[in-house]
């Protein structure tokens, strides 16, 4: 093999590992952004709970700008945002009580 032939096969080789793993990093950003949209949507609908049952819950979690939700849930880890779902589910249910 000449060194021509070496050098383009090192070159193939090196755009496949990019393009590898530019489709792994692009895998990840999807599942982060769906995620996120689960997130967004859920905490939508557990502000329409807070102020249809009249809970009263105010702050940074309850309110209604899917932006604002999606924009925290995409700064955060995947713990984080599922807890704070988790939080606003309990305190509804307490709501509820």
């Amino acid at each position: 093999m000449s060194i021509g032939q070496k050098t383009a096969l090192l070159s193939a080789f090196a755009f496949l590992a990019a393009f590898s793993a530019g489709m792994a990093i692009t895998a990840s950003e999807s599942q982060a952004q769906s995620g996120c949209k689960w997130y967004g949507t859920t905490a939508l609908k557990q502000q329409q709970l807070n102020e249809k049952n009249k809970c009263g819950f105010t702050g940074d979690q309850w309110h209604s700008d899917m932006g604002k939700h999606m924009a925290w849930c995409s700064s955060v880890s995947p713990d984080q945002w599922k807890a704070a779902a988790k939080e606003r589910s309990k305190q509804l249910e307490g709501c509820k009580k």
